[in-house]
C-alpha cells in the first residue's frame, strides 16, 4: 500500500465523520468512567481528580499554541516563508532555522503545530528537521554545562551540534523525498 493510499484512508474524508468519531469517543469515555465509578468509586473518582488536574495544566499550553498559530497567520506570509526559508534560502534558512532552534524555548510540542503551519506556507523539510535538530543547544544550561566540562568540551559540543543539525536537514530531506517519490 502506498504512503497516499494509506493516508486516505487514515484521514477523515468530512468535517460531519470526524465529529461524530469525537462524539463517540468522548462517549466510550464517559460509559468507561461511568462503569469504574460503579466498581470502584473511590479509585475512579482519584482518577477523575488526575485527569482534571491535567486538563488544567495542559489548557494554558494549548491556548499558547493556538495564539501563536494565530500570530504565525497573521504575522509570518507566505512570500517571507519562501523568500527566507524556502526553497531557495540556501545557507541563511539554514542559519535562521538553526539559530531559530536554538532560541526557541519551552516544550517541543508547542513547535510542531507552529512548524506544521510555516511547512504549509513553504518552509523546506530540512529547515525544519534542522530547527527541531538546533533545539538540543539549550541557551540556558550552557553555562552548567562549562562549569561541569569545560569551555573547549562545551565549544566542540555546541559547533558539532549546530553543524549536524544542518546535515541532519538535509539528510532528512533527501529520505522523505525519496520516500514521496516511492509513494
Amino acid at each position: 500500500m502506498t504512503r497516499k493510499k494509506f493516508a486516505a484512508q487514515q484521514l477523515p474524508t468530512g468535517k460531519k465523520e470526524s465529529l461524530t468519531g469525537v462524539y463517540l469517543f468522548l462517549l466510550v469515555v464517559v460509559i468507561l468512567y461511568a462503569a469504574a465509578f460503579l466498581l470502584a468509586p473511590e479509585r475512579a473518582a482519584d482518577t477523575l481528580q488526575f485527569s482534571l488536574k491535567l486538563l488544567r495544566k495542559l489548557v494554558p499550553v494549548l491556548v499558547l499554541v493556538f495564539f501563536l498559530m494565530f500570530l504565525t497567520n497573521l504575522l509570518v506570509k507566505p512570500a517571507w516563508i519562501k523568500k527566507h526559508v524556502g526553497r531557495d534560502s540556501g545557507l541563511k534558512g539554514f542559519l535562521i532555522a538553526v539559530v531559530g532552534g536554538i532560541l526557541s524555548m519551552g516544550p517541543i510540542y508547542v513547535w510542531y503545530g507552529i512548524l506544521k503551519e510555516l511547512q504549509s506556507k513553504g518552509m523546506r523539510t530540512a529547515l525544519i528537521a534542522s530547527f527541531l535538530y538546533g533545539r538540543s543547544v539549550k541557551l540556558a544550561l550552557l553555562p552548567l554545562m562549562i562549569h561541569y566540562f569545560g569551555l573547549l568540551y562545551t565549544f566542540v559540543l555546541v559547533f558539532y551540534l549546530v553543524i549536524f543539525s544542518v546535515f541532519n536537514g538535509l539528510l532528512t530531506e533527501r529520505l522523505s523525498t525519496d520516500f514521496d517519490a516511492q509513494a
